[in-house]
């Protein structure tokens, strides 16, 4: 993917990160192929019962909505 998606991505993320800091978590991006969009949770949303929750319902459904490029978001 273009460095254009990569940057709405991070931009869409930098948004969405100080609610995750709030709980002690972060994420950071690692990669944008395809439509798929990959990224690392750090601190406390690693092993977080509800962190699944948060990727799928909150920031999957984010990045949708700001780039309909991204099909898909993943936790590596």
């Amino acid at each position: 993917m273009s460095e254009d998606i990569r940057d709405r991505v991070e931009q869409v993320l930098d948004k969405i990160r100080p609610a995750v800091m709030m709980d002690g978590g972060n994420i950071e991006l690692v990669d944008v192929i395809e439509g798929v969009v990959s990224v690392r949770l750090l601190g406390a949303c690693q092993g977080c019962p509800s962190s699944t929750a948060t990727l799928q319902f909150g920031i999957e459904q984010a990045l949708k909505d700001h780039i309909p490029e991204v099909e898909r978001l993943i936790a590596v």
